[in-house]
């Protein structure tokens, strides 16, 4: 009983303490967390120890409950040390203090890795016995229990002795004064220990376990410590981003400033060129110079929106067999006069159609083909593409190039995927490319939940591999006719309004557009297109989207109220990133055209909107309706002329149906269910009944993929396989997208049937 006032003092001492540091404002840290937290074990362990002497008292009284008392402190001590344990690991870990080490996460980690063994002891504890032996009026307890607990309690000492020595050894200067206040501390809890086995009657482990908490507390778990801690980590962190951020410019004022310059310098020869030949040579460079350029600025672009959370996937049905054509093109135009043999080698057993962000799996491959050629000297790259079947529903795809270029040193193959990174600068000095390809392909395919490897021999060649899991689909896509070449295009007496606020953008595409003879308009505002809309008739608009006061979205609204407007309206915009396309259409607009304006898609959307044929009809809702009363519609021939123009696909529902005549009573059948489906869907949506939907939008789906109607079907795919997937967020988010494709179809429709 002299020992006595040991535990009572202590544990006076560590409730004070505990009482003020919650009192008091704090840091809020796991380490500090974790080491009041085995504060207040010791305060329970305080008590046990009170217990203890207690229990020794007469122990043939409340006998049981004595006992359990006995073996919860051994269980006690046991968990003080496995808890000291876990702290010293994580304040003795190399990553420690470093800005990106989880403490909590390492705690875990420990924890479940000395979780069963904590188990086992505790039930050893209370399945063995334990005993009491009175020498002269002093009580100490023995037995297995007690043996179990020492040799464990010896092995712990050894591990925190071993892991401070390695942890100063490792860090030199770093952490060294405190892990050496740790391992002071450690030796005082030792001498306790070792006092306390030597001579079970001087019990003083417990109260010692109070000090070293202490200790441990002021010297390095102290919040001014702490506080100047992370002070030095914040410093640490924006240092980092300075560096990097003056890294970006430099890098992006080197790469910017090449093709800038090209392209200042060969423009000034054209000024001052002797002949038209000369001319167009330095105008080819120009081009080259600008493509470059525009490479950098998608790349940036690319990064920048990847790393903001902003990239989103736009998943459609996609011809894989196509796009790899494309690819392929694309890539033998870059390998140019390069002395390089192209192989390529494509599975037959590929899919026709996969579901996926075909635009985003194509810069992938791009992007890892591009590369190939430009490290490449001589010799040959190649091209293998392949599928497994995962399941019924998903086919992984098996993209590897493959070269015999320069390859890459083992050191160099982590720095591949880091941004501005170019590996062995001093041999690829002549290379252009900012170093942001490999980093967005990265993570692209991390996007898609895919993989990258690559195996490279230095001298010798790369491989890369990539593997994309792409759903499978039924879809049927029609097979697109041959890129034109041929831009002969008479537009004379078509009108075409182009609303831009920038003039430089409207006199480029004045030039772009002069070599067909349209009669050409233009204006720099949103409400002067609203007023000239007015006093002229217009057979298409180039509409702006970024533009002050009025953008373009809430131009198109504003014409749309008109009843009788029905001239398209095309988005040209340089909001060029993945999947604004699709965002334009959804609101409304006919068409899409990137700034740079590509001469492909222009004229394929003047070709499509301003030529006519012998057939051709207004899209003019009276002169349709003056036509159908002077009973000019009974030539069919004219009437699914009037559907091919509104962009219904008549060729594929008449192969489907037959003829003309069936094709009519589906369609008519097919409006006057139509409004029931429209309430039964909206019902569905707000009550949440997505499995009735998907029924329901499968069935529309099936019924305006029979009558041509692609882009509504297209709509009803998306939203039966969400809400398949119980995605109602996105049905309530895009039913309004449903609803209006559905509208324009109705509107259409009416007007054949008359």
């Amino acid at each position: 009983m002299s020992f006595i006032g040991f535990p009572i003092s202590a544990m006076i001492y560590i409730a004070m303490f505990i009482i003020i540091y919650f009192s008091k404002k704090r840091i809020n840290i796991f380490e500090n967390k974790l080491l009041i937290g085995i504060m207040i074990l010791n305060f329970v362990g305080l008590l046990l120890e009170l217990g203890c002497y207690w229990s020794v008292i007469d122990i043939n009284k409340f006998s049981m409950l004595k006992m359990i008392i006995l073996k919860t402190y051994i269980v006690y001590i046991f968990t003080f040390n496995l808890a000291l344990n876990i702290y010293i690991f994580i304040l003795t870990n190399k990553n420690y203090n470093s800005v990106n080490f989880d403490a909590k996460k390492q705690f875990k980690k420990y924890f479940i890795f000395s979780i069963v063994p904590y188990i086992i002891f505790i039930y050893l504890v209370y399945i063995l016995p334990i005993y009491i032996y009175n020498f002269d009026g002093y009580y100490y307890t023995y037995g297995p229990s007690i043996n179990i607990l020492f040799v464990i309690s010896g092995i712990q000492i050894l591990i925190w002795f071993i892991k401070s020595i390695i942890s100063i050894i490792r860090n030199k200067k770093k952490n060294k004064q405190q892990i050496a206040i740790l391992v002071v501390t450690l030796l005082l809890g030792t001498i306790g220990s070792f006092t306390q086995f030597v001579d079970k009657r001087v019990l003083i482990l417990t109260s010692l376990h109070s000090i070293m908490l202490v200790i441990l507390y002021f010297f390095i778990e102290n919040p001014d410590v702490k506080m100047i801690e992370q002070l030095n980590i914040a410093k640490e962190t924006a240092e980092k981003a300075n560096r990097a951020k003056s890294d970006f410019l430099s890098s992006m004022s080197h790469e910017i400033r090449t093709p800038l310059n090209a392209i200042v310098g060969f423009s000034d020869c054209i000024i001052n060129a002797n002949s038209l030949e000369e001319a167009k040579d330095n105008a080819k460079d120009v081009v080259t110079a600008s493509n470059t350029l525009l490479e950098i600025v998608n790349g940036i672009l690319d990064i920048s929106k990847i790393e903001a959370g902003k990239l989103e996937l736009v998943e459609t049905d996609y011809d894989i067999k196509k796009l790899l054509n494309d690819v392929i093109k694309l890539i033998r135009v870059r390998i140019g006069d390069k002395p390089l043999d192209f192989k390529v080698n494509i599975a037959e057993d590929l899919p026709q159609v996969l579901y996926g962000d075909h635009t985003n799996v194509k810069k992938i491959m791009i992007n890892l083909l591009t590369n190939a050629v430009k490290y490449t000297d001589q010799g040959w790259i190649s091209l293998d593409v392949k599928c497994v079947k995962v399941n019924d529903q998903i086919c992984r795809l098996i993209v590897s190039v493959k070269d015999s270029g320069r390859g890459i040193k083992k050191e160099d193959i982590a720095k591949l995927f880091t941004k501005f990174q170019r590996v062995d600068e001093d041999r690829n000095t002549t290379i252009e490319g900012t170093g942001l390809g490999l980093a967005i392909t990265k993570q692209l395919v991390k996007m898609m939940n895919g993989n990258i490897v690559v195996n490279s021999v230095y001298g010798e060649g790369s491989e890369f591999t990539v593997a994309i899991d792409q759903r499978l689909s039924l879809a049927k896509i029609e097979t697109e006719k041959e890129e034109v070449t041929d831009y002969n295009l008479d537009l004379t007496g078509k009108k075409i309004l182009i609303v831009d606020d920038n003039k430089l953008n409207i006199k480029v595409a004045e030039k772009i557009l002069s070599k067909y003879n349209p009669t050409i308009d233009s204006c720099e505002s949103g409400f002067e297109c609203l007023e000239k809309v007015k006093l002229n008739n217009y057979d298409l608009i180039l509409l702006d989207d970024m533009m002050p006061k009025m953008r373009g979205s809430e131009v198109l609204v504003k014409l749309k109220e008109n009843p009788n407007f029905s001239t398209p309206v095309i988005m040209l915009t340089a909001n060029a990133i993945n999947g604004m396309e699709e965002q334009y259409l959804n609101k409304g607009f006919n068409g899409y055209l990137s700034k740079p304006i590509e001469k492909d898609k222009l004229f394929s959307i003047l070709k499509k909107y301003l030529t006519t044929t012998k057939n051709d009809i207004s899209n003019n809702t009276e002169a349709v309706l003056k036509e159908a009363t002077a009973g000019n519609m009974n030539d069919n021939k004219k009437d699914i002329n009037y559907l091919k123009e509104n962009g219904i696909n008549i060729d594929a529902s008449l192969e489907l149906l037959g003829d003309v005549a069936t094709y009519n009573e589906i369609l008519k059948e097919y409006v006057n269910g139509i409004n029931e489906k429209i309430t039964n869907l909206t019902n569905f949506k707000n009550n949440n009944d997505m499995e009735n939907y998907a029924i329901l939008v499968h069935s529309l789906k099936s019924e305006s993929r029979y009558l041509g109607f692609d882009k509504l079907a297209d709509i009803c795919l998306q939203h039966e396989l969400k809400s398949k997937e119980n995605d109602s967020t996105y049905v309530n988010n895009n039913f309004n997208i449903l609803l209006t494709e559905l509208n324009n179809i109705l509107k259409i429709v009416k007007q054949y049937l008359n």
